[in-house]
């Protein structure tokens, strides 16, 4: 499975929000987008990862963050309201939008084998391109990292 690479234009995205509107990546455009990629609306390491990018919004400007799991839209909006996250999380419930991105993968734990998603952040430039690639990032380093890339 090829994954995208920085420099290249990132898949396309057209996915339920938390409030079962569909959104679409193209219609950000001009803008940069955080788009992450998470296994499971209210787990520990999710929940780690999306208030700290909760906690982050007002320093990253005009950047828009985008997180997406396999949950259902009203899985998203109980995440959502239950810890104030202020950004669009999406429904990638078969996971064709992971598997565009390359992290939908076979990964293993104590000892079983299933497919789900590897942990992942993208920066989607304003003209589409990726400008950085975070494959099998922590939950705590995502915001330091999307910090860190604006700032450059």
């Amino acid at each position: 499975m090829s994954t995208p690479q920085e420099g290249k234009k990132a898949p396309a995205i057209a996915l339920p929000d938390q409030n079962g509107d569909t959104v679409k990546l193209s219609s950000l455009k001009g803008r940069r987008v955080l788009v992450y990629f998470y296994p499971r609306a209210d787990t520990p390491g999710c929940t780690t990862q999306a208030c700290g990018l909760r906690d982050v919004l007002g320093q990253v400007g005009d950047t828009a963050v985008i997180g997406i799991s396999p949950d259902k839209p009203a899985a998203l909006a109980k995440f959502d309201t239950k810890y104030g996250l202020g950004f669009t999380l999406l429904s990638d419930v078969d996971h064709s939008v992971a598997e565009a991105f390359g992290v939908w993968q076979e990964k293993k734990m104590y000892g079983k084998v299933s497919m789900g998603i590897v942990r992942s952040a993208f920066l989607v430039g304003p003209d589409g391109r990726l400008e950085q690639v975070w494959y099998k990032i922590s939950p705590k380093d995502t915001p330091t990292k999307l910090l860190e890339a604006l700032a450059a």
